[in-house]
C-alpha cells in the first residue's frame, strides 16, 4: 500500500506540474497576442491573396510588429481561431498588440490608393494612367481596345467615351479590370438617368448620339457657366444642318500627327472628324466627358447663339453670338484684347 500510495503521490505531482506549465504556457501565448509592436509609425506591409498565417506572421515579425509569431499561431490553433485574410496593403498602428493588427487584417481594413481620370481625357490617356499605376495588378494591360471592350460585353463598341471620369479608390492589388468595370458601369448609369430626364425636341436621336456631342462639349469648354450655352450653339447648328466646326474633333482626328497647331491644311482635308468638311456629329466620342458636359447636351441653354469666340479675357470665357456679324465683332473685340489670331480665326473658322 505504502509502495502504491507513494506512485499516486508522483502521478499528483507530475500532473500538477504538467498543469502548471500548461498555464505559464498558456499564459506565455495570451502575452504574446497583447504584446505591443516595435513597428515605426506609419509601418506598411502587404498581404497577398491566399497567403498562409505563417507567411503573414513571418512578414509582421520582419517588421517587428509581431515579436513572438510562433506563439502567436500557437495561440490561434489552440484556440480554433482562423485568419480570413484580405489581400491588399495594411498600414500598421503604432505600439498596437498583435491581437489588434490580426484584427486589423481579418476585417480588411487595407489602405486605400486612388487613381484619378480627368474629365475631357482620351481613352487612350485613362489606359496609359491605369498601366502606370503601381498599385494596381494590370490583368488586362496587353488586350488592345477592341479586346479590352469585348471582355466588357461590348463587342464590337468603340472604347472611347464610354468610361465615366472620376476618382476610383481601391484596395491595392485590385485589377486594372475592376476599374475598367466601374468606370464603364458608372457612365452606363449616368448616361441612362440623364437621357431618360432629358429635354423634349432635342437633335440627338439617341443616348449614344449625346454622349458623341457631350464629349465635344468637354473639349470646348472648361467653365461650368457655359457648358449649356456652349451645348446650345451646336444643337443650333444641328437643327438646321449647319457644320459643327469643332477644332477638338480634327485634332482628335490627328491623332498622334497632331503637333500642338492647327492648320489650315488641317481643316480643308475630310476625314471622319473632320467637322468642318463633315455634317452631323463625329462617329465617336472624342473624350470622356463628365456628368455636366452631358447634362449640359440633355439641356441646352434657351438661346439662338450659333458662334461663340474666346473674349481674351484670360478667364477662358467666350462670347456667344446669334448672327455672322456680331461674331466678327466680338472676332475683332478678341484681337483688339489679345493682340493675337486664334488659330481657327486665321484658318477662317466661323465658330
Amino acid at each position: 500500500m505504502a509502495r502504491r500510495s507513494g506512485a499516486w503521490k508522483v502521478m499528483a505531482g507530475f500532473a500538477l506540474a504538467l498543469a502548471a506549465a500548461a498555464l505559464v504556457l498558456l499564459q506565455q501565448l495570451g502575452a504574446s497576442m497583447d504584446a505591443r509592436s516595435l513597428a515605426p509609425a506609419g509601418t506598411r506591409v502587404q498581404v497577398s491573396s491566399g497567403a498562409s498565417l505563417r507567411s503573414i506572421l513571418a512578414s509582421l515579425a520582419r517588421v517587428q510588429a509581431v515579436r513572438r509569431p510562433h506563439m502567436v499561431e500557437w495561440y490561434l490553433r489552440l484556440h480554433g481561431q482562423h485568419l480570413n485574410a484580405q489581400a491588399g496593403i495594411y498600414e500598421l498602428p503604432q505600439a498596437a498588440s498583435a491581437r489588434a493588427i490580426l484584427a486589423q487584417i481579418n476585417d480588411g481594413q487595407v489602405v486605400l490608393s486612388q487613381v484619378t481620370i480627368p474629365e475631357g481625357w482620351t481613352f487612350a490617356q485613362m489606359r496609359t494612367a491605369l498601366n502606370a499605376d503601381a498599385d494596381l495588378t494590370h490583368e488586362w494591360q496587353g488586350l488592345d481596345d477592341n479586346a479590352l471592350m469585348s471582355a466588357l460585353g461590348q463587342r464590337g463598341v468603340s472604347a472611347e467615351g464610354r468610361f465615366f471620369p472620376d476618382t476610383y479608390r481601391f484596395a491595392a492589388g485590385t485589377s486594372d479590370r475592376r476599374i475598367y468595370e466601374l468606370a464603364l458601369q458608372h457612365m452606363s448609369e449616368r448616361l441612362r438617368l440623364e437621357w431618360a430626364a432629358r429635354d423634349p425636341g432635342l437633335p440627338v436621336a439617341s443616348a449614344d448620339a449625346a454622349l458623341i456631342l457631350a464629349s465635344v462639349v468637354e473639349k470646348e469648354t472648361s467653365r461650368e457657366d457655359e457648358r449649356a450655352k456652349v451645348a446650345a450653339v451646336f444643337s443650333n447648328r444641328l437643327r438646321i444642318g449647319m457644320r459643327l466646326q469643332s477644332d477638338p474633333t480634327i485634332i482628335y482626328g490627328l491623332g498622334a500627327r497632331y503637333d500642338g497647331n492647327l492648320r489650315r491644311r488641317d481643316l480643308e482635308t475630310d476625314g471622319p472628324y473632320n467637322s468642318y468638311t463633315r455634317g452631323g456629329l463625329p462617329p465617336t466620342p472624342i473624350a470622356l466627358p463628365g456628368g455636366a458636359s452631358i447634362h449640359a447636351v440633355l439641356h441646352p441653354a434657351a438661346t439662338k447663339a450659333l458662334f461663340f469666340v474666346a473674349t481674351g479675357l484670360g478667364d477662358g470665357s467666350h462670347h456667344f453670338s446669334a448672327t455672322y456679324a456680331e461674331h466678327n465683332a466680338a472676332l475683332r473685340e478678341f484681337l483688339r484684347r489679345t493682340g493675337a489670331v486664334p488659330d481657327s480665326a486665321a484658318a477662317g473658322n466661323p465658330k
